[in-house]
């Protein structure tokens, strides 16, 4: 018997030796083909795949490696109906249907039931208990003129009277403002204008007016209206009384309006929120489920003195008591009587005097989500979204959208059903309530499903007002989307036959037309603010969003369309003046459907990382062009921002070089080069939000500070800029611009490392 120590010792035969020499010379040849491919064939090391055209992998079906059937974007696009969408639109504005009333929830209820008929997979109803604010019924809210004696010199309408049969409805609510603070203040009025920083400035500094104990008297426009309260409120004002002005609503002829035009008319006022912030107010950051844990917390804003909207009819009355100097040509408005800023009135003893009896309540809101399973990927997801609560009717804010989104769903749901189609990914369909308030259904939907949405969502498409005019196709989106943007607009008909006419043909030739980019070649698109459901998609969670719409000119002048947030926001006015024929629509949910057709059924996602590179870029451009001295001032090296962009762009260059050379036959291979596409934008995430802000947490896309409408560069560096340029804690902000600074720098290295091969992502220092 052979001992262990022969076993492990015994000397070799020579047949042995020779198997032995031949299994080291075929390892030898393996390491040395790995070395000559890793080494040879790519001496840059730019980690390129090497081209492949063999065969699938064993097992893999074809048609798992392909795009979608390209005929499927005719049949969707062609099937969308002008008559579907205007019927649509009959029974979603026939009763007044305010966040958190039984109206409301019973329109949730019939779009459950109409998408389960379309054909979609699966339809939730999700609640959520949220604080709402609500005007007393038997108690409205009013401005008033007082003399010395306290005796009502003038008081002000608190309803709109009505002008058609369409608005002659029982449960419509009076002007309010969401989440004013209740209660009576009496004091001088002050004209402010447009209630911006730098109105404030100019009265501060031009005119010797403090606003301590003021009443604000503000025209809307140019900025959020919250914004207008916070500024006011900042000032040490008592209250705040916002009017539209008819330079900003009419045409100049306040006889040619509502219902003969789409101007808005004396009695016309603008309700909508002064809260800033997204979400419940009671439970920030988590989802205003049954267990939740309530309180107010501090990161957002609820004014704490009252606020009335009210028409330039009334406006016209409280403007002709003030006395005080005449305004300088840039503050007079529209009304037919001299503009003043005030500080008193014209007789001695007179006061201005606010009564808002609006309360907080809470109130159950629901979402409905609809989803079609993608039979490929069904765990990405392309979301379509709309809000469904209006101020009264809401025939354009938002149930233009709603209308559309229903056809949508139908057209994709019969396509599904008849075995036609079905997309490669999954597409949601989402109802949003309460996002009026402050964005209330789609904030707390997303901290209800954080990680399932922030994982696999591969765009949020938005349509809040699909009409808000006729003028020219806009969007607001963040650049992932750009391409499959442009490429929609390409494919769908010009809805205005005179365009066609001059043979602009496609939405695309028109939006070129009218709103050119400069220096690029292609139609320009405007980064979103926080204006509509978008914004937590992109805020919490790094989700491309993109907002469609057809608008008005521009040159005009105005903040958005005559009519918003009033009663007159009616069937009649979009049926009879503003869309005639339902044109403009179809042309919306024709852009809509493809994009989420593109979306949904490309092998690779179709975002065009390019445009991410040159969007930074153009942002930096834009910072540094504004801010560089005064960095620089302060110390701050600021090529460090400009090397980073650089690099950015060349680590996006040789990601895109090396798509061509994938081996795209693979599903392991384009699951991968998706998984990088969709954590570019995630990238730009901080878990520590921006200054101030902690659930704004995208560093490069957010609104301003000062104007939640509106889009900023850098905006947690323009914000603290700005408290600076205001005077406000100025040592302390310097210390968060350097602070910040950093935080950008490492996110855009981060955001980098993203597109580099998977075992190369690392940084030499």
């Amino acid at each position: 018997m052979q001992s262990t120590e022969d076993l492990l010792y015994k000397k070799p035969s020579k047949s042995r030796w020779l198997m032995i020499g031949l299994g080291a010379g075929c390892v030898a040849t393996f390491i040395i083909g790995i070395l000559l491919g890793r080494y040879a064939a790519c001496p840059d090391n730019d980690n390129k795949e090497p081209t492949y055209n063999g065969p699938l992998l064993p097992g893999v079906p074809k048609d798992l490696m392909e795009d979608g059937d390209p005929a499927i974007s005719s049949l969707l696009i062609n099937a969308v109906s002008r008559e579907n969408i205007r019927t649509n639109l009959g029974w979603l504005t026939d009763k007044p249907h305010l966040a958190g009333t039984e109206e409301n929830n019973a329109l949730a209820e019939r779009i459950k039931d109409e998408w389960l008929k379309s054909g979609l997979d699966h339809v939730t109803l999700t609640p959520y208990k949220v604080m709402l604010s609500h005007p007393n019924m038997s108690d409205l809210n009013y401005v008033e003129l007082l003399n010395g004696s306290n005796a009502t010199m003038y008081i002000s309408n608190k309803t709109e009277p009505v002008l058609t049969p369409d608005e002659n409805k029982p449960d419509v609510v009076p002007p309010f403002n969401a989440y004013s603070a209740p209660g009576d203040v009496y004091g001088d009025l002050v004209y402010v204008n447009y209630g911006r920083v730098e109105d404030y400035k100019f009265l501060e500094h031009n005119v010797s007016i403090n606003m301590s104990g003021k009443i604000a008297f503000a025209r809307y426009g140019k900025i959020f209206r919250g914004d207008k309260v916070r500024l006011a409120q900042r000032r040490g004002a008592i209250g705040v009384i916002l009017f539209s002005d008819p330079q900003d609503v009419t045409s100049g002829d306040i006889k040619q309006v509502y219902p003969k035009d789409w101007w808005l008319p004396p009695s016309g006022a603008q309700r909508g929120t002064v809260y800033i912030g997204d979400g419940d107010p009671l439970t920030p950051g988590y989802p205003a489920i049954e267990t939740a844990y309530r309180k107010f917390g501090d990161e957002f804003f609820i004014p704490d003195i009252p606020v009335h909207p009210i028409g330039y009819g009334i406006a016209i009355e409280l403007m002709r008591s003030l006395s005080g100097k005449e305004v300088t040509t840039e503050w007079k408005g529209g009304m037919n009587v001299t503009y003043k800023y005030g500080d008193g009135f014209n007789t001695p003893g007179w006061k201005a005097h606010i009564h808002v009896s609006t309360s907080n309540v809470n109130r159950t809101i629901y979402n409905t989500v609809g989803i079609i399973k993608g039979h490929i990927e069904p765990d990405r997801y392309v979301i379509i979204g709309n809000h469904r609560d209006a101020w009264v009717f809401g025939a354009l804010d938002p149930s233009s959208g709603t209308a559309i989104m229903m056809e949508l769903a139908r057209v994709m749901g019969e396509l599904v059903k008849s075995g036609q189609w079905r997309p490669r990914r999954s597409i949601m369909f989402c109802s949003w309530g309460a996002e009026e308030y402050g964005l209330l259904g789609s904030t707390e939907w997303i901290e209800h499903y954080t990680k399932n949405i922030g994982s696999r969502a591969i765009a949020y498409l938005n349509v809040d007002i699909a009409v808000a005019g006729n003028f020219t196709f806009r969007a607001l989106g963040t650049p992932m989307l750009f391409k499959p943007l442009y490429s929609a607009a390409s494919k769908v008909t010009n809805p205005n036959i005179t365009e066609i006419n001059a043979g602009r043909k496609t939405v695309y030739d028109t939006w070129m037309k009218n709103s050119p980019w400069k220096g690029y070649g292609r139609p320009k698109i405007k980064l979103p603010g926080s204006g509509s459901d978008y914004a937590p998609f992109r805020d919490r969670l790094g989700v491309p969003v993109i907002d469609l719409r057809y608008a008005f000119d521009e040159s005009l002048g105005l903040s958005t369309y005559p009519m918003y947030h009033s009663l007159y926001e009616t069937f009649y006015l979009v049926d009879k003046i503003m869309d005639q024929g339902f044109h403009y629509h179809k042309a919306i949910g024709q852009m809509w459907i493809e994009m989420a057709r593109d979306l949904s059924d490309s092998l690779l996602i179709p975002y065009n990382v390019t445009d991410y590179g040159t969007t930074l870029e153009d942002i930096r451009q834009t910072f540094m062009d504004r801010f560089r001295k005064q960095l620089e001032d302060k110390g701050i090296n600021t090529t460090v921002l400009d090397s980073a962009v650089a690099n950015f762009t060349d680590a996006i260059k040789i990601f895109k070089d090396q798509i061509p050379n994938s081996n795209l036959m693979n599903p392991f291979v384009v699951r991968r080069i998706n998984d990088q596409l969709m954590q570019l934008d995630r990238a730009f995430l901080d878990p520590a939000g921006l200054p101030g802000r902690k659930f704004k947490r995208h560093i490069l896309f957010a609104e301003s500070s000062v104007d939640n409408y509106a889009g900023s560069s850098f905006p947690g560096l323009s914000d603290a800029l700005a408290e600076i340029d205001q005077g406000y804690d100025v040592e302390n902000q310097w210390e968060i611009v350097r602070h910040h600074y950093s935080v950008i720098i490492f996110a855009i290295q981060s955001a980098a490392s993203t597109l580099k091969d998977v075992t190369d992502f690392m940084y030499s220092y």
